[in-house]
């Protein structure tokens, strides 16, 4: 039987509550057996900026998805090094998982910055794209995928969209928000919260 994986990418400097959504609407849309979260180690769209330590953010994601059986942390960027490329990982996955379908799960606004991915064509052939609007983010733009899929496919993506709560929560504002000493409650996991604040970061 095939086995339905959904890959959730990105950096989780911290992880919060719109990640988690979002990632539990797509599994219970798609139907997913699990969804990966893919903790990269250096995005390429934020080489000017030094993340956390990767070990402190692969621990508040384990910490997030703690109890639910669906998620699993994926490590294997962080393991790589390096700054981390989707497609990489993605075909890595395929290999492991031969006789899976792969989905991509994807924000609104990531989708904006396809045209400088790595080998989108071959990522889209590997992974389904599933795109939720973020809060503030609006309706996706569907035509930016039009190069790298074919219109009966984008036709089927695009009637399954994700629709759920939107939520308007960013980690770079979380980040902000501690560094000024300033509450992160009912935006992050209470266990993720702990975490930061007997760890100091973000100071």
């Amino acid at each position: 039987m095939e086995t339905r994986i959904g890959i959730f990418g990105g950096s989780f400097d911290p992880i919060h509550m719109g990640h988690l959504l979002l990632a539990e609407l797509c599994c219970e849309s798609l139907e997913l057996d699990q969804v990966r979260f893919l903790v990269a180690n250096v995005s390429p769209f934020k080489t000017d900026r030094q993340p956390s330590n990767s070990k402190d953010r692969a621990e508040m994601v384990r910490l997030a998805i703690g109890g639910n059986p669906k998620f699993e942390i994926d490590t294997r960027e962080i393991d790589r090094g390096g700054i981390s490329f989707t497609i990489d990982s993605v075909r890595a996955i395929d290999a492991e998982f031969p006789d899976s379908k792969l989905f991509l799960l994807m924000g609104a606004d990531a989708i904006e910055e396809i045209a400088n991915w790595r080998e989108p064509g071959e990522l889209f052939e590997l992974a389904t794209p599933c795109v939720i609007s973020r809060g503030g983010v609006g309706e996706p733009h569907w035509d930016v995928l039009k190069p790298y899929i074919d219109a009966m496919r984008l036709s089927e993506i695009i009637n399954a969209k994700v629709t759920g709560p939107q939520i308007e929560v960013s980690s770079f504002d979380l980040r902000e928000r501690i560094k000024r000493g300033k509450s992160a409650r009912y935006q992050i996991p209470p266990a993720v919260e702990i975490f930061i604040r007997e760890q100091r970061l973000y100071r």
